[in-house]
This record gives C-alpha cells, sequence and structure tokens, in this order.
C-alpha cells in the first residue's frame, strides 16, 4: 500500500515454502486476510522472497501469467523480492548457509538475474523496484586476509555484471531497477561503515571503468549508474545490533550520493546486563528460550567503554555471559516489531521508530518492508496467527508514521 513515506508490505519470507507451488499457495490462503485488515480500499504491495527452484518455476510464461492474473484480481503488486535466501528457509537448519552460494559464485549470479527478470514483468508502471541480497559473503569461511579480500573481489566482479544487465534493462524499458546490498552480522559486509568502504573502493574502483567501457560512455557517467542501481538495504534489525547511529549513517549516504533501496523493518532483542548476580541469570535464561537450531544469531555485547565484542551465535555468546564489564547484549532474533516488551528482554524496536521518524521527516527511499521470518520458531508465548501478526506489525508502521 502507499502511505505518505513510500510503498508498504510485508516480505513473503515468512511463509514457509520451498517452491512457487508452496509459495503460491501461502499467498492465497493469507494475503486476501491481511488486505481485508490492512488495506481493503487499495492495493497492497508484496515483498516476494522466492528460492531458487520457485523462481525457476516462476520463470515459465504460463506460470507467470497465473500470478499476473491472481495479482490483479486480489489489488495486489510486487516492486520488491528478496533474494538474499537461496534455498529452502524453513524446516531446515539454515545458520551460516543462508549465505550459499555467495557472490563469487555463477550461481547467486544467476539466480539474482531471473529475479531481476521476474521483478521487470510484474512491476507496475512508474515504479522503480529492488532486491535485496546477501553482502557478499559469510566472512567466518576466509581463512586469512587473502583469501578474504580475493572473496570480495571476485563477488564485486559478479556485481559489476550485474549492475551492466540492469542498465541495459533501463535503456530499453525505462524501468529503474536496484540492487540493494543488506550487511548482516559476520557477512563481508557487516555495518554501514563497511558497506560505504566497499562502495566507494571496491565497487566504484572496479566497476566505473569496465562498465564505461561497455557502453561506451565515461568514468563519471559509468559511476552514476553505479549509483542508479546498487543500493543499501537498510534492515534496521542488523543495524541496531552493530549499535549504529542512523542518522549519521544515512547523512554520510546522502553526503556520498549513495542510495537506500528499502528499508526491511526488523526488531533485534536486547538487554542491559546489571543487577545481582540472580537478576543476571535471569536473563541469561531469557535468552537461552531464543536459541535454536534454524538460524545463525549473532550476539553484539557492547562494553562499559564503548567497544564491542561479537560472537558468530547465540551459544557461543551465552558460554561467555558472566564476561565482565558488559553493558548491553542485541542478538540477531527477528522478533514482531509491535512488541517491545518479551519477558525480562526487550526488543529494539526504539531503532525502528527512530529510523522510520528520518523516514518521515526526509524520505530517502520509496521502499518499506516488514521482515520477521521468524514465526515458525517464536517461543509460542508471542506467537499470534500469522497473517494477525503480519497485520499487527503494518498496522504498527502505519500507526508509527502517522
Amino acid at each position: 500500500m502507499k502511505v505518505n513515506t513510500g510503498h508498504l508490505t510485508y516480505c513473503t519470507n515468512i511463509h514457509a515454502g520451498k517452491n512457487w507451488e508452496e509459495d503460491f499457495n501461502a499467498l492465497k490462503q493469507n494475503f486476501p486476510v491481511i488486505k481485508q485488515t490492512i488495506a481493503p480500499n487499495e492495493p497492497l504491495g508484496l515483498g516476494l522472497r522466492l528460492s531458487n527452484e520457485a523462481s525457476l518455476e516462476l520463470r515459465n510464461e504460463e506460470t507467470l501469467l497465473q500470478f499476473k492474473q491472481w495479482l490483479t484480481e486480489n489489488d495486489a503488486y510486487v516492486f520488491t523480492m528478496n533474494g538474499f535466501p537461496y534455498g529452502d528457509f524453513h524446516h531446515t537448519v539454515v545458520k551460516e548457509h543462508v549465505h550459499t552460494p555467495d557472490w563469487t559464485t555463477d550461481e547467486r549470479k544467476d539466480y539474482t538475474i531471473r529475479l531481476f527478470h521476474i521483478l521487470k514483468a510484474l512491476l507496475p508502471q512508474g515504479m522503480d523496484g529492488g532486491i535485496s541480497t546477501s553482502p557478499l559473503s559469510y566472512r567466518h569461511w576466509f581463512r586469512n586476509e587473502a583469501d578474504f579480500n580475493n572473496a570480495k573481489e571476485a563477488a564485486t566482479l559478479n556485481i559489476i555484471t550485474l549492475i551492466g544487465l540492469l542498465m541495459t534493462i533501463h535503456q530499453e524499458t525505462g524501468q529503474l531497477l536496484h540492487l540493494d546490498i543488506e550487511p548482516e552480522p559476520d557477512g563481508i559486509l557487516e555495518t554501514g561503515r563497511e558497506f560505504i568502504d566497499w562502495f566507494e573502493n571496491d565497487l566504484l574502483v572496479l566497476g566505473a571503468p569496465i562498465l564505461a567501457e561497455q557502453f561506451n560512455i565515461s568514468t563519471q557517467h559509468a559511476t552514476d549508474h553505479i549509483k542508479k542501481h546498487l543500493c543499501l538495504c537498510y534492515d534496521v534489525c542488523h543495524f541496531a545490533i552493530g549499535y549504529e547511529n542512523h542518522e549519521a549513517v544515512l547523512a554520510e549516504l546522502e553526503q556520498k550520493g549513495i542510495g537506500v533501496g528499502k528499508i526491511q523493518i526488523s526488531a533485534a532483542l536486547k538487554a542491559d546486563i546489571k543487577g545481582s548476580i540472580a537478576e543476571k541469570l535471569a536473563i541469561k535464561t531469557s535468552f537461552s528460550t531464543f536459541n535454536e537450531s534454524t538460524y545463525l544469531h549473532q550476539v553484539v555485547a557492547l562494553k562499559k567503554d564503548g567497544s564491542l565484542i561479537r560472537y558468530p551465535d547465540l551459544p557461543q555468546a551465552l558460554e561467555d555471559f558472566d564476561r565482565e564489564n558488559i553493558e548491553q547484549w542485541r542478538s540477531h532474533f527477528h522478533v514482531p516489531i509491535s512488541i517491545k516488551e518479551i519477558g525480562l528482554l526487550q526488543s529494539t524496536q526504539d531503532d525502528i521508530t527512530t529510523l522510520l521518524q528520518l523516514q518521515k521527516n526526509k524520505p530517502f527511499t520509496n521502499h518499506l518492508e516488514v521482515e520477521t521470518y521468524t514465526w515458525e520458531v517464536l517461543p509460542e508465548q508471542i506467537k499470534l496467527p500469522i497473517a494477525q501478526s503480519i497485520s499487527n506489525e503494518l498496522n504498527w508502521v502505519i500507526d508509527t508514521l502517522a
């Protein structure tokens, strides 16, 4: 739906589906209920998530036509997609394999190209379309600095190839499509700082000469095109986990002319580590209830001197819980954004409120997407029926923007 600062939707990765038939069935079951609650009298957007298998199936012309007809009949449209998870995203151990295959591979490049062709066919006239994706790769796969830098370069070159395709589509159709890199804890790009540095020192340095030669344009024009077609996916949960200053990040992006393709509106877990030994033990026990085996739940601890300690998953953090001089924990567990207090823990909802206020005061993107994909593994006490949960979250965003 169109809110006063852009198009608002939810990401369909909350629905468990490993192929297009399962994805489509979940949409047909849940979307009409959500739309009736949120936008009964106006179109409602979809943030479509497709696995590689589902994308292969939806590229079929007849299947794609059937989906387009369903969108029309249900007053729905697709303007953004989640191209981060490549394979099955539920009912399996995902963990660091959410990055598999990474951007060093042809499989990731070809999958993302396929998604853009689907988005090109679905995108309403006059809208820009974006696809969020992995932050190049998972940093702990690389044994040394040389391997890390080689992977970053290989991934960047594949992304430059994709940008060339998006430039060609723009020339041929006028459609503005952009790839939205999503920094994530333990990705090769995990912070706003790392994204901006990569954009300037790797993407532009490598990409501008390549695209200038390919399209017979100046390097300045090539740079301008890169800035149109490669953006940041601002996942609020991920930036909150790193204790990042949202206003400062956005100000630097604006100053450097780097766009934000979409806001993924999501919340992490947090808690101040304080009180008696018994009170701290109760906080540790509360975090332990979120220790499940499907996804990575990285933890970033804030020390009293302002420095950070990063843990690759919740079990390692729990083992080190008694470390001294820790002020706060934040954990990468997407919890419903409409909930602020979860027993002794809290969500990073305040970060969302801050970012939405910045968007309201000076819009910096057209795309807003609620992303709480952990519904199946949420503790029962905060789990609502899925359509109701999504509706609550969308309504919370609408109320916050109002």
